[in-house]
């Protein structure tokens, strides 16, 4: 009787991944979302200033300000602009210029005459990532040729330190790598998610789950069969993703195993699929299950870590994220994808996985058992 009630699963599994090659729509979404959309996200959200506008006001055309003139430039800054004071403002307001730097006359004679002449910085704020990072560039920037000027100058001993710094796991502080694997982990919980809510509320659509109910099977069977059939879609994408577009387009090293980093998406999928069975039995339909998506998944992806560190948000919303399967799931990606842990790191955050799962599951299950028996 067991043996019959898994090939009735897997049957009916199979006809979820037949079934699926008939919306159109839904695989080109699924197959565009791992492969240009993820390539697109990664490459669209950099955090690197690249060639960003200034402008620089020159009143004191000294040897200092040449200096600092000088040290702007490409890649992080395209070659600077010398404008007249009364250019500031109109190129600001008509966005060509990011940064424009003052530099009042005398600058280099004060400096000398150990003065703290202002140097005025104009921003435009409406570029927001582009001038928080740049700020802190000029900052830098200004900072370092002033002190070399003037060390030059009056012999200033060196710092009794040296600061050494080495960034690990992405030395280059290559940004598309980071935002290519947090895309793919968002597309696997979105689609998962998307992939088997619709199937549920396609057979509702079409009348083909009172078919279902009419033969020897039963509730559980027909979840469990879209819940490994979407699932097994998802994983087989996702893996050709992480292979071709990941580590091929992108050029991202996986410091650790593919084989733990699949084994913890499997275990995720059995989450994010029950997850979208459950939000499938509440709506109705694919309108109210798209608003339904709305607003479960942005949450989910916006506070899992996959965009900012839980370590900044507010203690409570860290405390809800830890029910969230997404919340270990990423924390999971990044042990595994970029620091190169294996199943003696990450086991927490499988076991946590499980638990959520379980309780998705048995969650999904009960409700879906409620709906198909009032229908």
């Amino acid at each position: 009787m067991t043996m019959q009630r898994l090939a009735n699963i897997f049957q009916l599994g199979v006809k979820e991944i037949r079934s699926l090659r008939y919306d159109k729509v839904l695989l080109f979404f699924l197959i565009w979302s791992f492969s240009l959309g993820l390539y697109e996200a990664a490459n669209s959200q950099s955090t690197e200033l690249r060639n960003a506008s200034v402008a620089v006001v020159d009143a004191d055309r000294s040897l200092l300000s040449q200096r600092l003139i000088g040290a702007l430039r490409p890649p992080e800054f395209l070659p600077p602009r010398l404008i007249e004071f009364t250019q500031v403002d109109p190129g600001l307001d008509a966005g060509l210029y990011t940064f424009t730097l003052h530099v009042p006359a005398d600058f280099q004679r004060d400096v000398l005459a150990g003065d703290r002449p202002a140097l005025q910085l104009n921003i435009d704020a409406t570029r927001m990532n582009e001038a928080f990072i740049g700020a802190g560039y000029i900052h830098n920037i200004v900072t370092d040729e002033i002190t070399r000027f003037v060390q030059g100058y009056r012999g200033d001993p060196q710092l009794p330190i040296r600061l050494a710094v080495r960034t690990q796991f992405n030395p280059n502080l290559n940004g598309v790598w980071f935002y290519g694997a947090m895309e793919l982990v968002n597309n696997i919980t979105f689609m998962s998610i998307i992939l088997a809510g619709a199937a549920l509320i396609r057979e509702r659509e079409h009348g083909t789950i009172e078919h279902l109910l009419v033969m020897p099977l039963t509730p559980f069977q027909i979840m469990a069969a879209k819940v490994w059939a979407n699932g097994l879609v998802v994983l087989v994408v996702a893996a050709l993703s992480l292979l071709i577009v990941v580590q091929g387009a992108l050029a991202m090293p996986i410091a650790g195993s593919v084989t733990l980093f699949l084994l913890a998406a499997a275990l995720h999928l059995l989450s994010a699929t029950t997850l979208g069975i459950l939000l499938a039995t509440v709506a109705r339909s694919m309108p109210q299950f798209a608003l339904l998506m709305i607003l479960v998944v942005v949450p989910l992806n916006m506070l899992s870590g996959a965009s900012a560190p839980t370590e900044s948000m507010p203690p409570l919303v860290q405390a809800v994220m830890l029910a969230a399967p997404t919340t270990h799931f990423v924390n999971l990606a990044q042990a595994v994808l970029f620091r190169g842990a294996d199943l003696s790191v990450v086991w927490p955050q499988l076991l946590a996985n499980l638990g959520i799962a379980a309780a998705f599951f048995l969650a999904a299950w009960a409700r879906f058992r409620r709906t198909v028996t009032l229908s």
